[in-house]
């Protein structure tokens, strides 16, 4: 089942998305923030919290005053030395590295089923309780498990510490809450003959630090998008951009696949029109990714099946967005996310929208599958709504494995045309982000509908200009060779 696509359409929009990065980059190369430097001061094993509650890393950073454009390293290496700085930033890598082959061994050894791989969340507020839902799901047949972050978490400018037994619509991420469901997983992994990975969110105020602590508890898939914080959680973009080069980068070197977010351009403006926003922000996610050295085979690139339901031959268009995005990004694991913004309560009619949902992931060979809840818009999915979610899918992906291998797709017929319609809208669309530039289109609504300008937001006091002798041992020994921010 392929489309017939314009082949230079695409290839001008990836250079469209090289020239808009590009000025993105320059600033990324000159400037640093809080989040990057705290990183950098738990990449060299300094964790836990003072007396008073305060991340020690937040400590550090915040003491480092008039000195700040340095960097903290350089603070650092003028109390115990350059060489003792470089030897825990190689230790802290090693740590990485060493987690990385810990997954590569488990899945060569306890391989996960084909794809798409089934994605559940679970997110009661209390790591205990997570855990024991997380094991459940596994044992139902999930793959991949996410625990949803805390509303309101991505706005905090620091990393809890310990493990967390409250939260409001989800579960802090911490460092110990990821140890514990880390643990859990690989218990069940190994009594279900099946590697289970682990998702969390790398966003919000402390992407970089989050990033970091991921890497060295072993998660294997983290939320971390160019734009999603800016435009939903209105997070400076400045701050953004910086911090996600940085989290991304260490995210290569973990083997940390990424799952952006334009899911959410769909739930916050009309799905139809928004497509060609999507397939223009997957573009720009690619190139920024590339620039931090993240290959394609670690780029989730997001996608929803948000259509409305009403829509005639809405199923078409659903067909249409996701195999255009397998084509263009064919390397990638792509993340396909359910129905939500059109879930009315009717647990009927919601099953049934998600199985059309499930059959349009594995018809196009999506990857990374979101489990649609039939009591979505209702409450918090129990057990049970998570059980019926997985099984249903599971039916679906089974029955209609190979639907998309025997089908060929009418030329000149609805869904080649809408898939025509949607590259051409995103190339115009790039032209004009291009032109303008990044920022501009921020602000001028480009995406999902929603304006945010380059110095507001929360955060951007965060962010700094580095100094002429600033030093990251761990921004230098990232940096792939022949890759930079710049290129």
């Amino acid at each position: 089942m392929q489309l017939e696509l314009d082949w230079n359409a695409v290839a001008e929009c990836r250079d469209l998305a090289r020239r808009i990065v590009d000025p993105v980059a320059a600033f990324i190369t000159a400037h640093s923030t809080l989040s990057v430097e705290r990183a950098v001061v738990r990449l060299l094993g300094e964790s836990g919290a003072g007396e008073d509650g305060v991340p020690r890393a937040n400590t550090v950073v915040d003491g480092l005053g008039e000195r700040l454009p340095h960097g903290v390293a350089n603070a650092i290496a003028n109390v115990h030395g350059r060489a003792e700085v470089e030897r825990r930033a190689h230790a802290g890598l090693a740590r990485i590295e060493a987690r990385r082959r810990e997954r590569d061994a488990f899945l060569a050894r306890l391989p996960q089923l084909e794809p798409p791989l089934l994605y559940v969340i679970v997110a009661s507020g209390n790591i205990y309780e997570d855990r024991v839902a997380a094991v459940a799901a596994a044992e139902a047949g999930a793959q991949i498990i996410a625990v949803i972050r805390s509303t309101g978490q991505s706005l905090l400018d620091f990393v809890p510490e310990g493990a967390t037994t409250e939260g409001f619509g989800g579960t802090y991420a911490t460092q110990e809450n990821f140890r514990i469901m880390r643990a859990a997983l690989d218990e069940a992994g190994e009594r279900l003959g099946r590697y289970v990975m682990l998702t969390n969110y790398a966003s919000g105020l402390c992407m970089p630090e989050i990033a970091a602590l991921a890497a060295l508890e072993r998660l294997d898939m983290l939320l971390n998008d160019s734009m999603y914080g800016i435009l939903f959680r209105d997070i400076n973009m400045r701050r953004t951009f910086v911090d996600q080069h940085f989290s991304r980068m260490l995210n290569a070197h973990a083997g940390i696949i990424i799952n952006t977010g334009e899911d959410n351009y769909l739930t916050t403006a009309d799905a139809v029109e928004q497509a060609p926003a999507v397939l223009a922000s997957q573009f720009i996610n690619e190139e920024f990714a590339h620039r931090a050295g993240l290959p394609d085979d670690r780029l989730g690139l997001g996608d929803a099946f948000e259509i409305d339901p009403d829509l005639e031959d809405g199923f078409l268009f659903q067909l249409a967005q996701a195999q255009l995005t397998r084509q263009i990004f064919p390397d990638a694991p792509l993340k396909y996310m359910p129905p939500t913004k059109h879930m009315t309560g009717d647990v009927f009619k919601g099953h049934l929208m998600d199985g059309m949902f499930d059959l349009t992931s594995v018809m196009t060979h999506q990857t990374i599958h979101l489990c649609g809840m039939l009591t979505e818009a209702i409450h918090t999915p129990l057990l049970g709504d998570r059980a019926l979610s997985i099984e249903g899918a599971r039916y679906v992906m089974g029955t209609a494995r190979h639907l998309g291998d025997e089908l060929e797709i009418k030329r000149g017929g609805i869904i080649e045309h809408r898939a025509r319609h949607v590259l051409e809208g995103a190339r115009t669309r790039l032209r004009h982000v291009a032109e303008i530039g990044l920022e501009a289109a921020i602000e001028a609504r480009v995406f999902a509908d929603v304006s945010r300008s380059p110095t507001g937001g929360r955060g951007y006091d965060g962010v700094f200009e580095k100094a002429d002798d600033y030093w990251n041992p761990f921004e230098e020994a990232l940096t792939p060779s022949g890759v930079s921010a710049i290129r």
